[in-house]
């Protein structure tokens, strides 16, 4: 027996029920029965959620990507500063081989210019820095030596591994290359190595195959007396005469190149020390923006 309670409705229950609907709405029904206002209320709470969550997420990413942008930036000005003192370092070891290349060029000069002087000890020379000897030597004893031309390249090469050469932009990747694997710096390694040993081996092979058969005691390039007892023997050497002649030309040559370099190289450090100083200018704006900003945002 049901009775009503005085004073109590019974709610009307809204909306179609489940078995009547066709397949699609049965499937996204929730309960019972199906209303269109519970519908497009559940609708706009999801696409509000969806949204939520969408920004917060594109938020995030933005964020992370400053960081990274930051970073790469933060990577990027200290490439530009180790390459900038390495190119120092390159200048200062071009500077000393230019001051080498001219004491050994001016010494076989002279050794050149006496070469037919009808004096016993016309293949010495005197250095007060010599303490043996009384300070007299032979400069052709020291003939064999050879010193490549090789400026220091080790963060060229370490940036070049790492992989973060893409990171220094068209403009600073064009100078570096330049300095680094030029034309006018690969000439001047082939001329100071390649080139010079031509005329080592041309000397060394003189000695072997001539020298060794034609003076009657032993070589030994490395006492006075030899060069002293033998003169004669080698001013009549004209093919050693020839040989040092065409290597110090190349000295010359030499000597005209390791300038055009240096001054090649000042231009390039004063041009990444201005772009380093512009880099570091953005950097502090992009990172007052990434943490004033974000606080401002907060």
């Amino acid at each position: 027996m049901n009775k009503k309670k005085k004073g109590f409705v019974i709610p009307e229950e809204k909306g179609v029920k489940k078995e009547k609907l066709n397949w699609f709405l049965r499937a996204i029904t929730l309960g019972d029965r199906f209303s269109y206002q519970d519908f497009f209320d559940r609708l706009k709470k999801g696409v509000v959620d969806f949204l939520i969550v969408f920004f917060g997420v594109l938020v995030s990413f933005g964020v992370e990507q400053k960081g990274e942008d930051f970073d790469d930036r933060g990577r990027n000005i200290d490439n530009l500063i180790n390459l900038r003192n390495e190119m120092i370092s390159m200048q200062e070891y071009t500077q000393f081989y230019i001051q080498q290349n001219q004491w050994v060029t001016n010494i076989y000069r002279r050794l050149y210019a006496q070469w037919e002087v009808d004096n016993d000890s016309v293949f010495l020379l005197y250095d007060e820095e010599v303490t043996e000897d009384e300070g007299y030597y032979s400069p052709l004893t020291y003939y064999p030596n050879l010193d490549p031309f090789n400026p220091p390249r080790v963060v060229y090469e370490a940036i070049k591994l790492d992989g973060t050469f893409r990171f220094l932009g068209p403009e600073i990747g064009r100078i570096v290359n330049e300095t680094y694997d030029g034309t006018d710096l690969k000439y001047l390694m082939i001329n100071t190595d390649r080139e010079e040993r031509i005329f080592v081996n041309q000397f060394n092979d003189r000695l072997s195959h001539k020298w060794v058969y034609d003076v009657e005691d032993d070589i030994n390039l490395y006492n006075n007396y030899w060069w002293v007892k033998n003169r004669k023997y080698i001013q009549k050497d004209r093919f050693l005469r020839y040989n040092l002649y065409n290597r110090l030309e190349l000295w010359d040559q030499i000597a005209t190149q390791l300038i055009d370099y240096d001054g090649f190289l000042d231009r390039n450090i004063k041009k990444l020390d201005s772009l380093v100083k512009i880099k570091e200018s953005e950097i502090t704006i992009v990172y007052w923006c990434l943490f004033n900003c974000g606080e401002e945002f907060n």
